[in-house]
């Protein structure tokens, strides 16, 4: 008789398992043959009673990263390795989503807790325990639940005793190198913070632009990270390098997963949802900030750049407003006449996720007077010429 899985005992809301030899291989990454590995897997969740096309899986690579699964990531990595969600621990508090790791003879750990409707598994090899994957694990779990709750499996894994008949003191090596990468992680994270590379969770790009690559990446780590305690979001590798050439591009913006975007704007690199395009609008009578503009009324230091303007109030109507820009609008461009504001961001290049964000400058007739930074109107008056504002 065939024996393909080994069941752990929690209860009888939670079906929880490591798959056996006769279970057949299990794992795109270490085969050609994906359409027997597919076949596996269909036997042995029909055989346990777990719907394949329910299950979300782990593009695992030996990290210390716990992501949380919704209903948006049913099937992720059920077709392919890369595909899956890239972690090696996954928890989530939602009904009828099977989670799925690899741990062939790594340390698999299983969590659960009935009273906060809580699952969660690790994939413990012996690089991630080196990066203390379980226990940072637990401590991100112990913010979401009450840790008393937790129930904890640990299923089989390899010895290291009976492999090779190695040094039975092997593991104080493993221990030292732990905690030497223990403290190259502090070191490097502590000198981010030293640096303040990040403020508000938004990457100061004049700060860190002359730094080399290893603390550039380092850096939108912890961002990553401080994004992943209170919501689902990850990076690949290809998005990393796309994130690394952002910084050189100002105004400019890439898409990254579960609608997020890495943009680089108003001297920061920030990663962040998408906006909702809402209509935004505020009377400019004094010095603010407007969508990450500071605007400085009746400023005695300005000049005939873009950045400054001069108005005479026989020409214009009283309040002056800011506001997003609006379908249709159109500007009297200081010497060029009529241009539509999205040709204008056009030919400036304004990048689409930002021309929703950009300030306009109208008065109370809704006359544009101003693209900040980019054209003035016909309204507009040189330094030299009477002005009231």
């Amino acid at each position: 008789m065939e024996n393909k899985y080994l069941k752990y005992n929690f209860d009888n809301n939670v079906i929880a398992i490591t798959s056996l030899k006769d279970a057949k291989n299990m794992a795109y990454q270490v085969t050609n043959n994906k359409e027997e590995v597919y076949q596996n897997r269909i036997s042995l969740f029909k055989e346990i009673g777990i719907d394949y096309n329910n299950c979300c899986y782990v593009y695992q690579f030996h990290s210390d990263i716990l992501l949380k699964v919704n209903h948006d990531d049913i099937g992720k990595g059920k077709d392919s390795f890369e595909s899956g969600l890239r972690c090696d621990a996954l928890y989530t508090f939602e009904n009828n989503i099977p989670l799925v790791i690899f741990h062939a003879d790594c340390q698999p750990i299983l969590l659960y807790s009935k009273q906060d409707h809580f699952i969660a598994i690790i994939h413990a090899g012996y690089e991630g325990t080196l990066k203390h994957i379980t226990s940072k694990a637990i401590e991100q779990i112990s913010s979401l639940i009450d840790i008393k709750n937790l129930k904890i499996s640990f299923g089989p894994s390899a010895s290291y005793f009976p492999l090779k008949n190695e040094d039975i003191n092997i593991h104080l090596k493993y221990l030292k190198f732990s905690e030497e990468l223990e403290d190259y992680d502090n070191f490097v994270n502590n000198y981010i913070k030293e640096k303040e590379f990040i403020v508000d969770n938004k990457i100061v790009i004049n700060k860190i632009i002359d730094e080399s690559n290893f603390i550039k990446r380092k850096t939108i780590e912890q961002v990553v990270k401080n994004i992943q305690i209170n919501d689902y979001f990850n990076i690949s590798d290809s998005q990393m390098n796309e994130l690394l050439k952002l910084i050189y591009n100002s105004n400019k913006s890439i898409n990254l997963n579960n609608n997020y975007i890495g943009i680089n704007e108003y001297g920061y690199l920030k990663i962040r949802k998408k906006t909702n395009n809402e209509y935004q609008e505020i009377i400019l009578d004094k010095n603010l900030e407007f969508l990450g503009y500071n605007f400085y009324y009746n400023c005695d230091n300005g000049n005939n750049s873009n950045n400054c303007i001069y108005l005479n109030l026989s020409e214009i109507t009283l309040p002056l407003k800011l506001r997003t820009r609006l379908d249709g609008d159109k500007m009297q461009v200081l010497n060029l006449g009529t241009k539509k504001i999205n040709d204008i961001f056009i030919d400036e290049k304004i990048n689409r996720e930002l021309r929703d964000r950009f300030p306009v400058l109208v008065d109370a007739k809704n006359n544009i007077i101003w693209l900040p930074s980019l054209k003035k109107s016909q309204f507009c008056k040189d330094k030299s010429e009477k002005y009231d504002i």
